[in-house]
């Protein structure tokens, strides 16, 4: 989506106005904060805190531990993935306890499903060349258990 703003301005010497129409986008808010967890995502430091997080809130002295990077290096990272929301960080004094926000990446995660149906055809074509390569005689016969899914 994108807004027409008009605008005078000059355009030569004579200082004769001139009109144009300057075209803006409209970012909104969820487009930020996908571009910010997309950001985020796309270092695996930050990756590796967020699995780290993913178990239980750590300081950021021992979310540093495993890593080959310096403390402030690995402050840097954290301070990214609270920007983009992944990361709510309490402080007290400078004692500094991070712990894993779930939202953004719900959102996220919300936005790639909604692409889902293009890499669902790819699967449905797969299984039909795979079932066309496939000779008849290794093929097992399929059981009405299994074709209502219950498993014996």
């Amino acid at each position: 989506m994108t807004i027409n703003v008009e605008v005078d301005y000059v355009l030569n010497m004579n200082r004769q106005p001139s009109h144009a129409i300057l075209v803006v986008p409209v970012v909104d808010e969820h487009s930020v904060l996908l571009d910010r967890v997309f950001f985020a995502l796309s270092d695996p430091v930050r990756r590796a805190i967020l699995e780290r997080l993913g178990e239980a809130p750590l300081l950021v002295s021992e979310l540093a531990r495993p890593f080959d990077i310096s403390l402030q290096a690995v402050s840097r990272h954290v301070q990214v993935l609270v920007a983009a929301g992944l990361v709510r960080q309490e402080r007290s004094g400078r004692i500094s306890r991070c712990s894993l926000e779930v939202g953004p990446i719900y959102a996220a995660a919300v936005w790639l499903n909604g692409y889902s149906k293009y890499w669902q055809v790819q699967f449905d074509t797969l299984k039909v060349w795979l079932e066309k390569l496939t000779p008849r005689k290794a093929r097992k016969p399929v059981t009405k258990a299994q074709q209502v899914g219950i498993r014996r």
